[in-house]
This record gives C-alpha cells, sequence and structure tokens, in this order.
C-alpha cells in the first residue's frame, strides 16, 4: 500500500513535496470529529457562517505571495499568470458567501387555509471533495466554501500532484478561527478514498477528474446512496460565424486553447469556422500562437509552461503525429521552441488544419496545447461537428448576432453556451455538463441545492 503522496515538480522532475498518507485510525478520528463539529455547525446562523469563510478568503488571500510560485513548482503554471487563479478563487467565494442566505431560504408555497407550510434547505452531513491538480484552488472552492455555508462539514483530499493546496485551505480556515473539525483535508491513497465512500462514511462526493475516475466513483458508491457531483473530461468546440470579429475570436479563442498549456476541463480544443473566413482566422491564429514563450514557469518571461508531467505531453505528442500521419497539416515548428523535447513536459503550441473526425485529437480529450481547426459550411455543420463528441461542458459560439447565437447554443449539447468569450465560469450561473462530462452542478443558486436536501413542513393551525 502507497506509504506516502509525492509531488513530482513538472520543472525539473525532483520531488518538490512528499507527505505520509493518513491511517485508519487518523481517517476514522476525522470523520468522527468532522460529524460532531458538524451536528453544532447546522445550527450556526448564516450570517455568522458567512463571517468564518470571508475570514478564510482572506486569509488564503494573504498567502498570495507563498502560493503563486508554489503553484508554479507543483503543476507548472507560469508565475506572471498565478495571481489569476486566486483571483478566481475571490470571485466565486465571495459570490458564494453573498447569496447563501437567499438560497438557503425556506420555499414558500403560498398561502393554504387553516395550515402553515414550507420547505427548508436542510445540510447533507459530510461533504467529500475530491479536487485536481490542474486549477487546485478554483475547483476546490466551487464546493468547500458553499458547503460549508449550507452548514456541512467538509474533508478535502486534493491530488498528489497539488498535495501543498489542501495544506493552504486548512491554514485559510484556521486562521479564520472555524470550529475545530468542521474542514479538514487528509493524504489519501485511491484506495483510502473509495474505502471511505464505499463504507457510506460521507454524504456527497464532489469529484472533478478523468472519467474514468468517475466511474471509479461511481463504483464505490453503488449501493450506499451516497450523492454524486462528477466534474470529468472535456472537448470544448468553438465555432466562428462568418460575421465574427476575427481579431476578437482569435486573440480569445488561442488564449482558451492554450492558457496553462491546455490543461483546462473548459479549454478550446476543437474549432469550426465558415469557410468565408476559415483562412484570415487560421492565418492570425498561427501567428499569435508563434508568439508563445516556452520556459521555465518561476520565469516572468514565459507564457507557457511544462504540462504536468511527460508521459501527459508525449500522450499529446502521440496524438499529432497520428493526426499528420492521416493527413493533417501542422503549422507551428517545435523547433522554434528550444525548450521542447520529446520526454520532458515541456511542449511547444500546436495548431493543426485538415483534421477530420476520424483523428483523435478531434474526438478525444488531449488536455494539452494543440488545437484542431476544421472550415465549416454554415450553422448546421457546425452544430452537427460540435455535437459529435462524448463529451458536454461548454461551446462558444464567435459572432455579431446574439439571435443567432442563442438560437445555435439552444441545439448544442452542453453545460455553458458562451458567446465571444470561452474558457470561464461566472459564478452566478450553474457549473454542469452533460454525456460523459459528468453529472450535477456547483456554483449559482442551483449549487446549493445539491449540497442540501429539502424538508416539508406541513403544520395544521387549525380544527
Amino acid at each position: 500500500m502507497t506509504t506516502t503522496i509525492r509531488c513530482v515538480s513538472p520543472v525539473d522532475g525532483r520531488v518538490y513535496a512528499e507527505r505520509p498518507v493518513a491511517t485508519d485510525a487518523e481517517i476514522a478520528a476525522a470523520l468522527n470529529e468532522a460529524r460532531s463539529a458538524q451536528t453544532e455547525w447546522r445550527r450556526v446562523p448564516v450570517a455568522d457562517r458567512a463571517r468564518y469563510c470571508s475570514a478564510a478568503v482572506d486569509a488564503m488571500l494573504a498567502m498570495k505571495d507563498e502560493i503563486v510560485p508554489e503553484l508554479a513548482w507543483q503543476m507548472g503554471r507560469p508565475v506572471r499568470y498565478g495571481a489569476g487563479e486566486l483571483r478566481g478563487f475571490e470571485e466565486r467565494a465571495r459570490y458564494m458567501i453573498d447569496i447563501a442566505a437567499a438560497a438557503l431560504a425556506p420555499i414558500d408555497p403560498g398561502p393554504k387555509d387553516k395550515f402553515r407550510r414550507w420547505i427548508s434547505r436542510e445540510p447533507l452531513g459530510l461533504v467529500l471533495v475530491v479536487a485536481p491538480w490542474n486549477y487546485p484552488y478554483l475547483t476546490a472552492v466551487n464546493t468547500v466554501v458553499p458547503a460549508l455555508m449550507a452548514g456541512n462539514a467538509v474533508i478535502l483530499k486534493h491530488a498528489a500532484q497539488t498535495l501543498l493546496v489542501a495544506e493552504r485551505f486548512q491554514a485559510a480556515f484556521d486562521r479564520a478561527g472555524l470550529p475545530k473539525g468542521l474542514f479538514q483535508h487528509l493524504f489519501l491513497s485511491h484506495e483510502q478514498t473509495a474505502a471511505m465512500i464505499s463504507g457510506g462514511r460521507v454524504d456527497q462526493v464532489n469529484f472533478t477528474g478523468s472519467v474514468e475516475g468517475g466511474r471509479a466513483m461511481e463504483r464505490a458508491a453503488a449501493g450506499t446512496f451516497t450523492g454524486l457531483g462528477l466534474e470529468l473530461g472535456g472537448k470544448d468546440p468553438a465555432y466562428v460565424r462568418a460575421d465574427a470579429d476575427l481579431a476578437q475570436a482569435v486573440e480569445n479563442l488561442v488564449d482558451g486553447a492554450f492558457f496553462n498549456s491546455g490543461q483546462s476541463c473548459c479549454g478550446i480544443e476543437r474549432i469550426y469556422v465558415h469557410r468565408d473566413v476559415y483562412r484570415p482566422f487560421v492565418d492570425g491564429f498561427v501567428d499569435m500562437t508563434r508568439s508563445y514563450v516556452l520556459g521555465d514557469p518561476l520565469d516572468e518571461a514565459t507564457t507557457l509552461g511544462p504540462m504536468v508531467r511527460a508521459s501527459a505531453a508525449d500522450f499529446v505528442r502521440g496524438q499529432i503525429d497520428a493526426a499528420i500521419r492521416a493527413g493533417a497539416t501542422a503549422h507551428v515548428d517545435p523547433r522554434a521552441f528550444p525548450k521542447d523535447a520529446p520526454g520532458t513536459p515541456y511542449m511547444a503550441p500546436q495548431v493543426l488544419t485538415e483534421v477530420n473526425h476520424q483523428m483523435s485529437v478531434m474526438i478525444e480529450e488531449s488536455f494539452g496545447p494543440v488545437v484542431g481547426i476544421m472550415a465549416v459550411s454554415g450553422d448546421d455543420e457546425a452544430v452537427e461537428l460540435m455535437n459529435d463528441s462524448a463529451y458536454g461542458l461548454t461551446a462558444s459560439i464567435w459572432t455579431r448576432d446574439e439571435g443567432a447565437a442563442a438560437e445555435i447554443g439552444a441545439r448544442i449539447e452542453t453545460g455553458t453556451v458562451f458567446m465571444n468569450r470561452c474558457d470561464y465560469l461566472d459564478p452566478a450561473l450553474a457549473w454542469t455538463g452533460v454525456k460523459d462530462t459528468g453529472r450535477g452542478a456547483t456554483l449559482s443558486r442551483v449549487g446549493y441545492e445539491t449540497l442540501t436536501r429539502p424538508k416539508s413542513f406541513h403544520l395544521r393551525t387549525a380544527f
């Protein structure tokens, strides 16, 4: 059995951090302490919960100067972008805190003679958050803060690659004075996580990760009636209509494809462009892609850091090579990026044309710095291709016609429809997906519904 959890840095391949996995006794103690703390916490007024959670957000932001380089070492994101994740963390946390009172307020079904009726929102109890490495603060906060605001206790199990993030969350809540045991992090093996779920020891699991990881969560939860929220894979498309602002579309879609080295669940992985603007779009896209600087993420000049590990980069290289053998055209010469080297996590961005849906790079999640671009005849063909996927997290439409965007968006099988933007979560909107992307929702008022259960009160007031 695994005895330690290690973070191997993609920067230089060395072990950056290592922690012992929790013992069975430590797991049992954490769960018992969380249950005990939650029985009191659920009675705490929402306004008081908000003060604790707001103080934790303040405490996290105060650690920014330590967190930014720490993130670069753990998962490779350039330091010039590190503070952006904390800004998103703050935006989501503060929004969910601000709406909690309204989202958790009793539902009044209206008057009924001689009766008083309402539906309350009751906390689930103990929520397990299994968070990924690619946006370790953003993905975790989607559940951690609203779960606590809803009156639950929380156990956070973070990915090995970003194990120090769990400690940052713990430090922030400890500094905020949150009641002991209410929020805890545990270093767990996959087997321990599965055993915790299969034993019915938690009431809700919110997992962000791979499709296969989601299936493992479902297997573990089978028969326990434990709630599951699953945000899994993505192969997010964009459609550039003939009336789009090409400069805006190019700038935003290049960023959407290559930010975080393409390691984003809602990153742009395939683009369909109306044939009337296809050539100028591709030319502009390729020119901007060639301007990236691949290098050490601790260098402020770097705009593209390493992928999380060499095997992930080699998987993407394999997709590119297979597409080229099948007739695709690669527009970026990796030799123009001196740091690029097969067998390492440092990988140049790549733009492919002459692609089709028989190629892995257009149908299977890449999760790396590559994007395929296809010409289409119009809206119908674009919709057909956008829906030709096992995934459905987000889709973006680039057009000056809002009505057309709404009509096209209604036909796309996806969780979020964007017009003239991409790769962003608005905390006021439900974050959800369809098909193999998963089930459930976080953020917005809807997110609170998945972290509580309804309880109906039907009181006869006269006889």
